[in-house]
């Protein structure tokens, strides 16, 4: 019969005195029954928030591909562009 419980290795972390001080106030106040708990429920929303960056990135990479595929001109030469378009409009005899 294969044991459903995760496996758990123990490690040694070192925290600041504010940290240790967070942990062991969430123990005590009964909100987590170890510190344990504390430790990986925090590794946890790490994870998620860790795990949505990378969407978020993916995504944004996906919106620069999708601009670029869909002619992209670059700066320099949308100006460039703009430029000749406006100077061709300028009338010869103005004096600008």
């Amino acid at each position: 019969m294969a044991d459903d419980k995760p496996r758990v290795e123990k490690v040694s972390i070192a925290l600041t005195a504010d940290m240790a001080a967070m942990v062991r106030d969430a123990v005590e106040s009964g909100e987590y029954a170890s510190a344990s708990e504390v430790v990986r429920d925090a590794l946890r929303d790490w994870k998620y928030k860790q795990q949505a960056r990378e969407r978020q990135i993916a995504e944004l990479k996906a919106l620069i591909d999708e601009g670029r595929n869909s002619g992209y001109v670059d700066a320099e030469e949308a100006f460039e562009r703009l430029i000749t378009k406006y100077q061709a409009m300028i009338p010869a005899d103005a004096n600008i």
